[in-house]
């Protein structure tokens, strides 16, 4: 299964659209958001355009929790998050807590997180580790997400021109 992965949108309603573009290229089926979309306008934007299924966790920056929620009609949880996805476990956060230690733990496959705006992709004990890094682009300069092949348990990193 090709899934994208993004976090940290913060607004940025531009790099909202150039990922919906992107996500039509890709040929993905899932979109998952680790948080930080901010407000519901930015979600309703996301959702009602991308070519996928989505779910996603809320980040710290979001403080429109009800409007959030009933924008994505109950799609957006508080994390940590887990689910079966493709057969494969996944936990999905925005905030890195317990990163190294969920993933020592040989209960999943995937550790999903956002927040820290920095793209980290590193295996620990069997576990992919995946933060997609920040598709806002307001602290690196860089707007970023991640395409995860779960079939081939493969991690590229795509950056928004």
């Amino acid at each position: 299964m090709r899934i994208a992965i993004a976090s940290d949108s913060h607004d940025n309603l531009t790099a909202v659209s150039k990922l919906v573009e992107a996500l039509k290229e890709e040929n993905v089926e899932l979109l998952i958001h680790c948080g930080d979309f901010v407000s519901p306008f930015t979600l309703k934007k996301l959702l009602s355009e991308i070519p996928c299924d989505f779910t996603g966790v809320f980040g710290n920056n979001d403080g429109e929790l009800l409007g959030l929620s009933t924008v994505s009609g109950g799609l957006i949880e508080k994390p940590p998050v887990s689910k079966t996805i493709d057969g494969k476990r996944f936990v999905l956060m925005h905030e890195p807590l317990f990163v190294d230690s969920l993933a020592k733990s040989g209960d999943f496959d995937y550790v999903i997180y956002g927040h820290t705006h920095r793209i980290d992709l590193r295996v620990i004990n069997g576990c992919r580790i995946i933060n997609p890094g920040e598709l806002c682009g307001y602290l690196s300069g860089k707007s970023t997400f991640v395409i995860l092949d779960t079939h081939q348990n493969a991690v590229e990193v795509r950056v928004l021109k």
